[in-house]
């Protein structure tokens, strides 16, 4: 088995569309309503990342997959943070992050999140944030482990008519 992370190409939606679907219909379950999980549509998931990818300013937001033997198993998308308290110039945020279920526990995860940061850093962020599901212990145990902590903000998002608490992490990537 040989696996790598490289940068994402609109080639790539078709399989950030596949792992983005099965990620959230495994990892959000008993989450997120059923039904909305159940509905969801990787064919119209890549018409979005293919738009996504094709427009993004890579000078300042990127979207990473790790793809082993020639098969996207992850990506990580991250930029700008989109925080009304937040000065985009110099914080980053990690927009998502996610693996197929198969993959989870052989630390592909970590390794992406490790190549996310460093591409952050390297565009000259300092400071970066992530929002994640209140309840998702599996995801914020894997967010301490990577250095985040919350920093007490928390919004409501409304998933398929449900609303979904969510908290912020934050971590330091260099100096302030």
């Amino acid at each position: 088995m040989t696996s790598g992370i490289r940068a994402a190409t609109p080639a790539d939606a078709d399989g950030i569309a596949l792992v983005h679907v099965r990620s959230w219909q495994s990892a959000y379950r008993g989450l997120v309503p059923h039904e909305h999980l159940d509905q969801l549509d990787a064919a119209r998931r890549a018409q979005r990342w293919t738009r996504s990818l094709a427009g993004s300013d890579p000078s300042r937001e990127a979207t990473l997959v790790t793809v082993t033997d020639e098969q996207v198993t992850g990506f990580a998308s991250v930029g700008p943070a989109r925080d009304a308290d937040a000065d985009p110039a110099r914080t980053g945020e990690v927009y998502s992050i996610y693996l197929l279920p198969q993959a989870w526990g052989q630390g592909l995860g970590r390794d992406l999140m490790a190549a996310a940061l460093a591409g952050l850093a390297d565009r000259g962020y300092q400071v970066v944030t992530l929002w994640v599901l209140k309840d998702n212990a599996r995801a914020r145990r894997f967010y301490e482990a990577a250095g985040f902590t919350a920093d007490g903000s928390e919004q409501t998002v409304d998933i398929a008519g449900s609303p979904i608490a969510e908290v912020r992490c934050r971590r330091i990537l260099g100096p302030l």
